[in-house]
């Protein structure tokens, strides 16, 4: 697959994941819905491996992608469903667009990679600026529970950052869609854990748009769209793969507006934008020509 097609996917994906958990979790606890969205992608992901034909490599490095993918991706989806009941779902698509500059650090730090231009370290305050704009009164995070929903969002775009600096760090050349199998095979125990320490209910009724949102996550947001994400690692640098969720918060902030009537205030769009103006400024290596995109994009 070209990878431009992979990344387009990826973002398509992406921009339609929040609003997806906020659906799935309708009717359903928050453990259950990410428990059943990891199993049907487990499933799904060993139907494709066996029509396919997809070996699923079990040397030293594969297991620790296996490893690393798959304690990441429960760290992730824990907080994230957790935190998506108290925060607006276009708003969780703006917290993880913190990602490229949290990868860029983490990438300097870990890889060695020469990241840290004046330019990078600026759209990383322009970003934290934009978070703050956010988390202050009259802001997102009005009420105990909108403070601590999106608290456990920004752990976890820390851990999916980390996740993906430690995936480019092992260089696995495994098949992606293996990746994904073998990730959501660890992290199925840790949500049964999660599940049994919630209470271990099961629903008497599941609403019909919760189960669609259930198995629409399982199959393109755990088995096609974690595929893509691994394959396009393997062909972009940490930083630049990071660089998708620049365009995703736009289009999830308009798709919670559009479907799920979602408020967004004059605050909030003002963080959005300083965050996304950090991202540009991180992305495009220096002042200019990230000044010249700006203007390019008005005209």
């Amino acid at each position: 697959m070209p990878v431009s097609l992979a990344y387009l996917a990826i973002i398509l994906i992406w921009s339609t994941t929040p609003l997806a958990i906020r659906w799935s979790t309708e009717g359903a606890g928050f453990a259950f819905s990410a428990l059943a969205r990891m199993l049907i992608g487990a499933l799904v992901a060993a139907a494709i491996l066996r029509v396919g034909r997809i070996g699923l490599p079990l040397h030293a490095r594969a297991r620790r992608a296996y490893m690393v993918g798959g304690i990441g991706l429960f760290g992730i989806m824990a907080l994230t469903y957790w935190g998506a009941r108290y925060v607006n779902s276009g708003l969780i698509s703006v917290l993880f667009g913190l990602s490229p500059l949290m990868a860029g650090l983490l990438a300097a730090c870990w890889l060695g990679e020469q990241s840290l231009t004046p330019a990078r370290l600026g759209g990383t305050l322009l970003g934290a600026g934009g978070l703050a704009l956010i988390f202050m009164p009259d802001g997102a995070a009005s009420g105990a529970n909108a403070t601590a929903g999106m608290a456990a969002l920004l752990v976890a775009v820390f851990i999916s950052s980390a996740s993906l600096v430690a995936l480019k760090r092992i260089s696995d050349d495994s098949p992606p869609l293996a990746t994904t199998f073998g990730s959501l095979v660890v992290s199925l125990p840790l949500f049964g854990l999660l599940w049994l320490a919630d209470g271990a209910a099961l629903p008497t009724t599941l609403p019909s748009r919760t189960a669609a949102a259930i198995g629409y996550l399982g199959i393109f947001g755990s088995v096609i769209g974690f595929a893509l994400y691994y394959y396009v690692i393997k062909h972009l640098e940490a930083t630049r793969v990071a660089l998708i969720t620049l365009i995703t918060p736009v289009m999830a902030l308009l798709l919670g507006h559009l479907l799920n009537r979602e408020e967004i205030g004059p605050q909030v769009m003002a963080g959005t934008g300083l965050i996304l103006l950090g991202l540009v400024v991180h992305e495009s290596g220096s002042w200019r020509p990230a000044l010249g995109r700006l203007r390019s994009a008005r005209s």
